[in-house]
């Protein structure tokens, strides 16, 4: 007989790689004291920033309005540093009850850039990412970088601490710039093949409605919206994919369908 402490879990994409590809979807940021400085007087709440960017190391770039009371801070701390924590969200592409997939957390120091290291950072962060805020650095805005000391990930598949080490040596999954438009035109124009995926969900919860919730290199999640509460479901791959022919390959396999349009 087999007991729940033995049923294997489907395949996922490991911690690192999962970090890396929510923090390269740039979702929503917030800023807020570290976990030691809450209860602190005088610290402020959640702070939203002009513009967010987390390199590639887990560094994070973060631009605020010159007047604003954490550049000054930063400006004033012993040593130039600034302890503090951006909450990175991934949300799902589709429109979910409750749509947070996972959050990041990374901790670490906030520290002021001379202004030609703030215009050198801008033009990095431009080539990968234009946006016209850049050209404000300078011009009434500041350009700060966060340098990591440890991060953290909670997602569906647990709570995991990271090294920035660990973060920097991850790639991002394939599909991390597929993905969103895929699961929309899933839902919006294949709902004949999520219903085929349905017979892949546990039979008690058939009844709920059922989303497509993410797509990952592993495999594909489902989200049964039921009237008992939100419950995920991951139908694994025969094996990795990186590409949308072998992700089509896979989808036909699961739906028993030999044609899947691309789409």
């Amino acid at each position: 007989m087999t007991t729940p402490t033995s049923i294997r879990r489907p395949p996922a994409p490991n911690p690192a790689e999962r970090a890396k590809t929510i923090a390269t979807r740039n979702g929503p940021a917030t800023l807020m004291p570290t976990a030691e400085q809450r209860d602190q007087p005088g610290q402020c709440g959640r702070v939203i920033p002009e513009l967010h960017h987390v390199h590639t190391s887990g560094s994070v770039s973060i631009l605020l309005p010159d007047e604003h009371h954490l550049v000054k801070r930063a400006h004033e701390a012993q040593r130039g540093e600034l302890a503090v924590m951006v909450e990175l969200t991934d949300q799902a592409p589709v429109d979910l009850r409750e749509p947070i997939r996972g959050l990041l957390w990374i901790t670490g120091w906030l520290r002021p850039l001379s202004e030609v290291s703030a215009r050198a950072r801008a033009v990095s962060i431009a080539e990968t990412r234009p946006d016209e805020r850049l050209l404000d650095v300078g011009h009434g805005v500041t350009l700060l970088r966060l340098t990591p000391a440890s991060l953290v990930l909670a997602d569906a598949e647990g709570t995991h601490s990271l090294r920035p080490h660990m973060f920097s040596a991850a790639p991002p999954d394939p599909f991390h710039d597929y993905e969103a438009d895929w699961l929309r035109h899933l839902e919006t124009d294949h709902a004949d093949v999520v219903q085929q995926l349905a017979k892949h969900v546990p039979a008690e919860l058939r009844g709920g409605w059922i989303r497509p919730l993410g797509l990952d290199r592993y495999g594909l999640r489902l989200r049964v919206e039921a009237d008992s509460g939100d419950h995920d479901v991951r139908l694994a791959f025969s094996r990795p994919v990186d590409g949308p022919q072998q992700l089509s390959g896979e989808i036909r396999r699961l739906v028993g369908c030999p044609y899947f349009p691309q789409g």
